[in-house]
């Protein structure tokens, strides 16, 4: 059983960072692709981020494309977000997951985590 632990979430003003981390029990972290997703209060999960199992490629959405950025340690079996720039519709809920592709797809990823908030005050 794979278990996905993010943290790293809280509050921070517009303009500010936050890194989000992601530690992944099990031995097989690096044969997987990492996402990240989030979910804002009465909004639909949306795609954030993904990295390949080598870290060698990533995945952006727009809205975060040039403030966030995803990354690995495949020895800690962790993912990271880093999150700069912050705006306010940034608020959420962020969760990680695992995948077999380098995908955007919610039902492309099989565990996920419990997710952590994140909070942008204007």
């Amino acid at each position: 059983q794979v278990q996905l632990v993010e943290s790293g979430g809280g509050l921070v003003q517009a303009g500010g960072s936050l890194r989000l981390s992601c530690a992944a029990s099990g031995r097989t972290f690096s044969s997987y692709a990492m996402g990240w997703f989030r979910q804002a209060p009465g909004k639909e999960r949306e795609f954030v981020a993904a990295i390949s199992w080598s870290g060698g490629s990533t995945y952006y959405a727009d809205s975060v494309k040039g403030r966030f950025t995803i990354s690995r340690d495949n020895a800690k079996n962790t993912v990271y977000l880093q999150m700069n720039s912050l705006k306010p519709e940034d608020t959420a809920v962020y969760y990680c997951a695992r995948s077999k592709l380098l995908g955007s797809r919610g039902y492309e990823y099989d565990y996920w985590g419990q997710g952590t908030q994140v909070t942008v005050s204007s």
